[in-house]
């Protein structure tokens, strides 16, 4: 089969040499396309469910709200366990699946299962799912600040609820955007109790008639003639003097106004999270991505929309994009890869040509590179996988395999020639370079299946692990493979087109380099020989000593990144207010941008509304954004800590 491979490219090299070009221009188009990510994708299909439950302390929502949600949704086809945080006011239940469970079916089954778990709440108390989000899901810090001070905290959370989230959500790829900061608005009813004596209102009725003041109902139609009129009580209240003068019952024949009980005012919302940049109070708007979502399109497109945002926003107010971005940290580490694969195909084109001599063999051979690298991402497309560290680590580990099977190849076609050239009645061209190419094919298939059975074991890896591992395994083998079949198809039709007219065939001997290690390695072969025990004595305690270095090594599951940002965790001690929780934030944001190499800073206090990852007013996250370049990140980070 293999030799009707080589038979049938060399009787159609132009249509391999067109379809390989094809293939490259393909590969290219395919290429700018994928998407790019930091890991490979790590998400176990986990349901979010959040819960509110204003008033209630942390033993209240875990009797009256996780438990009884954690019961109901235990059983639930393909779960594999259910974890949950009870706080002050809010039950955070994470439900998360086996893998390979399709995530649109179980949000199916968590919501059946709610259904029923609603009547064993308390009234009032309804559980929402989160959105389906990234464990890599923040991407972006967006922040909303008024630095002259011009626009109050109230305004610009009013800005950031019913502006720019809106705007942001609209975004294809966005699952989330968590506003903390600021004072959300509310009207707020202060009641006279002696006053509700005195007209004989009870707080019941109150409540009743406060839930009934401000709907717009249905009066059926009139038909006048042959026209139709519909007819609409307003009742719907639209300002604070509206709300004021709202009729809520009746003392001694007269209506009585919400205004004669009570007094009606704006004001902020019970806070039980501060934003904060720079250490200035602000609105901080954390974004997070879809899964399988394109991180740095997504976040050009946030940027964009940003620039939109800022044209409609009052004077005064400044959005802030630039704080923390998850793409820059992916640029470099794709820059950084992407260098590596540079070069190493540079160095790779010198030693081919310092060995082979021949700008012509270097050429087929490293032809293989672009072919093989640009087939793997169009297999990447197929399998839905994404350029990240793990796959274009595995490209760039297979750098240097990549070229081995076509140089074997080009190697003996490139001396057959010269032998067949120095006959006195030679062979056709075409003749010699099948012969020379069907007598490596055995050699190239075993020594490629061998190496890639080497990483074979990458893919029984179970859990994360294996979520991680196995796109390397898998960039590595696509691309060997393909060089695989490269080296079967387009590297004879090259050798045919390029290897006969070559001058240099009619040289019989080696270029001087590999003459001089060809001596080298005779004089060494000839001592080893003459020494066998010693040098198998030797090897093996090279590899007893390599052993006992094992235990002594340091275990990590992941290297340190050096992503050019930092966060801090603050915790204080528990039963801290907001206020002293805010202004202990504030104190350490100030020393920290004191240090020269500190851009700026980000931190959130405590929790916002509807927030999977939220934590006590107690807790503070500071996100760090260092300059480039200065002092390096460990001695940056013991002088932070």
């Amino acid at each position: 089969m293999l030799n009707a491979i080589i038979r049938f490219s060399l009787k159609n090299r132009l249509f391999i040499l067109f379809f390989s070009a094809g293939l490259m221009v393909y590969g290219l188009w395919i290429a700018k396309d994928l998407p790019i990510d930091v890991f490979p994708d790590l998400n176990r299909p986990t349901v979010t469910i959040i819960t509110e439950a204003h008033g209630l302390a942390p033993e209240e929502v875990e009797t009256l709200v996780t438990l009884p949600l954690e019961t109901v949704l235990n059983g639930t086809p393909g779960l594999l366990r259910i974890r949950s945080s009870s706080g002050i006011g809010i039950s955070i239940i994470y439900v998360e699946f086996k893998w390979g469970t399709e995530i649109f079916r179980n949000r199916q089954l968590v919501t059946e299962k709610l259904q029923l778990a609603k009547e064993r709440l308390p009234a009032g108390v309804t559980p929402t799912m989160g959105p389906i989000s990234s464990i890599m899901g923040e991407i972006q810090f967006v922040g909303l600040s008024s630095p002259e001070g011009r626009v109050s905290p109230m305004e610009l959370r009013t800005l950031a609820d019913w502006v720019v989230r809106p705007r942001l959500m609209s975004i294809p790829g966005i699952s989330q955007v968590v506003v903390m900061g600021g004072e959300v608005k509310q009207y707020q009813i202060l009641v006279s109790s002696e006053k509700l004596q005195l007209k004989q209102i009870s707080l019941e009725a109150l409540r009743e008639a406060l839930g009934e003041i401000s709907e717009n109902t249905t009066g059926g139609f009139l038909n006048l003639g042959d026209k139709e009129y519909l007819i609409r009580p307003l009742g719907r209240l639209e300002t604070l003097e509206d709300i004021q003068n709202a009729p809520i019952g009746v003392h001694l024949g007269r209506p009585v106004y919400l205004k004669d009980i009570a007094e009606v005012r704006i004001g902020p919302r019970i806070k039980r999270g501060e934003g904060s940049i720079n250490g200035n109070h602000a609105v901080v708007m954390t974004i997070q991505k879809e899964p399988g979502a394109n991180t740095v399109q997504l976040t050009e497109k946030i940027d964009e929309t940003a620039a939109e945002i800022q044209k409609t926003l009052p004077p005064g107010v400044v959005m802030e994009k630039d704080l923390f971005k998850q793409s820059r940290f992916i640029e470099a580490s794709i820059d950084n890869v992407t260098a590596a694969l540079r070069d190493g195909a540079i160095i790779v084109a010198i030693i081919l040509f310092l060995f082979l001599g021949n700008i012509r063999t270097t050429a087929i051979t490293l032809v293989t590179i672009p072919l093989s690298l640009l087939a793997t991402a169009i297999v990447f497309k197929w399998m839905d996988l994404s350029f990240n560290t793990m796959t274009l680590g595995g490209l760039a580990i297979a750098i240097g395999e990549l070229v081995d099977d076509a140089i074997v190849d080009v190697e003996n076609v490139y001396r057959r020639l010269r032998e067949n050239f120095a006959k006195g009645s030679p062979k056709g061209a075409l003749r010699v370079i099948y012969e020379a190419s069907s007598e490596v094919r055995n050699s190239i298939i075993f020594s490629t299946l061998i190496v890639i059975l080497v990483f074979i074991p990458l893919f029984f890896l179970g859990g994360i692990e294996g979520r991680l591992f196995s796109p390397l395994g898998v960039a590595y083998i696509i691309s060997l493979t393909a060089s695989l079949f490269i080296s079967l198809t387009v590297t004879p039709a090259l050798c045919s087109f390029l290897l006969p007219r070559s001058k240099l065939i009619q040289h019989e001997k080696d270029s001087f380099l590999v003459r001089k290690l060809k001596a080298i390695q005779g004089r060494i072969l000839k001592k080893t020989l003459l020494h066998p025990y010693a040098i198998m004595g030797g090897c093996v305690l090279l590899l007893l000593g390599a052993l006992s270095l094992l235990p002594l090594m340091g275990k990590n599951f992941l290297p340190p990144f050096n992503e050019g940002t930092a966060t801090i965790g603050v915790a204080a001690a528990p039963g801290i207010s907001l206020p002293a929780s805010d202004e202990l934030g504030t104190r350490i944001e100030k020393a920290l941008l004191a240090i020269p190499e500190v851009k700026s800073t980000i931190r959130r206090t405590g929790r916002a509304e509807m927030d999977e990852h939220a934590e006590g007013v107690h807790w503070s996250e500071i996100d760090v954004d260092f300059k480039e370049g200065g002092r390096p990140r460990h001695v940056l980070l013991d002088e932070i800590r």
